[in-house]
């Protein structure tokens, strides 16, 4: 078979940040490299990891951030490193960040987008659009912001499909970060745009179907993400007894198990509960507001759900090079509990899967849970002989 050598992958699990970082760096550097997209455990040191890939890749435009599980030609890990290195005879690429997002207002979204697919254009001799253009974006996954930094970058954007994953903590819930520019950020979110000439795809898929019963948000606290209250009732005890459990027995478990669903434009979308607090609210991954209709969502066998959508990635452009994946940690948790970890493993080394698992993702501008989230990369007609 011939190889590809605008893409390359690589996963180490070394635990030294420093050796972690050459290792990476021997299986993805390659000759007028475009971008280099990296993610890796928070247990690592960081400072150090940001030091070393800054000193290996002098002159490269890096960016990462830290997660709650790494998606690598390894399988699934923890506490470890994966990436991928993009060649520039192939792909087109430019990177921004967005500081500040605790103030971050739709206006400067807009110009920030904007200005960035500016400077992409401006990379093509001719000064056109790229023939094919994505963008994928990593944000502070503990900033509350994902839904209006989503939503204002892919309205400045139009059809370009963005998707992207929210940084994790290895479920510490304290900190997380973004890396560019040779440093780790919080409070932040980078888009990468690219443009390239081979086939490519976005996709999602979550393994959930909602049930018909119906129930509101009564109260809430939209701005933390917070419902203290679900048809009138203590949010924790209703949310108990619509999913058929004792309320002292919830958890990440049950939570990844029973995920509540809201219609968008006609499409489920997953709003994952992240914890109980002690007066017995909710705390949610994603935007939550009184008077939002929910309804709880049922699981599907993930392994054959996975399958069904990395074939359709296949029939569309072939045998993936790449598979740029945002999985969602409670999807991750299920799997473990299912002991179904090593079959979807097998799957993304088998696609060529590359990520990591998120605190939350998005796609298409909205911000969602349990979903695993994509942009698929083809080979070039030159090299597909399979």
């Amino acid at each position: 078979m011939a190889v590809q050598q605008g893409v390359r992958l690589g996963h180490t699990l070394l635990q030294d940040a420093r050796l972690a970082a050459r290792a990476l760096h021997d299986a993805v550097a390659q000759r007028d490299c475009a971008l280099v997209l990296f993610f890796c455990s928070s247990l690592y040191d960081l400072d150090a990891l940001a030091d070393e890939l800054a000193r290996l890749f002098d002159g490269v435009t890096v960016v990462g951030c830290t997660t709650a599980g790494e998606i690598g030609p390894a399988g699934y890990c923890r506490h470890s490193l994966s990436g991928v290195s993009f060649c520039r005879s192939e792909f087109g690429a430019v990177v921004g960040r967005l500081d500040g997002l605790q103030q971050f207002d739709m206006a400067s979204g807009h110009v920030f987008a904007s200005e960035l697919l500016a400077r992409l254009k401006a990379q093509s001799p001719s000064g056109d659009a790229p023939a094919h253009c994505f963008g994928l974006q990593l944000v502070d996954g503990l900033s509350v912001r994902e839904e209006p930094v989503s939503h204002a970058l892919q309205s400045a954007l139009g059809r370009i499909p963005v998707i992207g994953g929210s940084a994790g903590d290895d479920l510490n819930f304290s900190r997380t970060w973004v890396y560019h520019e040779g440093a780790f950020h919080s409070d932040c979110a980078v888009l990468a745009l690219m443009g390239t000439h081979l086939p490519f795809m976005a996709f999602k898929t979550q393994h959930f179907a909602a049930e018909d019963e119906r129930f509101v948000v009564t109260e809430a606290d939209a701005s933390r993400r917070v419902v203290h209250e679900i048809n009138g009732l203590p949010a924790a005890q209703e949310y108990a007894r619509l999913v058929g459990v004792a309320c002292e027995s919830l958890g990440p478990a049950q939570f990844a198990a029973h995920p509540v669903v809201v219609m968008i434009d006609g499409t489920d979308y997953v709003r994952s509960i992240q914890k109980v607090n002690a007066d017995g609210s909710l705390t949610f991954y994603c935007a939550i507001e009184e008077g939002l209709v929910l309804r709880v969502a049922q699981g599907r066998d993930m392994v054959s759900d996975l399958s069904r959508a990395l074939d359709g990635v296949r029939a569309q452009i072939g045998p993936p090079e790449l598979v740029f994946s945002c999985d969602c940690i409670l999807r991750h948790l299920e799997m473990d509990a299912g002991q179904q970890r090593d079959a979807v493993a097998d799957l993304l080394i088998r696609n060529n899967c590359v990520g990591f698992s998120t605190y939350g993702e998005q796609y298409g501008g909205v911000h969602v849970n349990q979903t695993l989230t994509g942009i698929a990369i083809g080979r070039s007609l030159e090299v597909q002989d399979d």
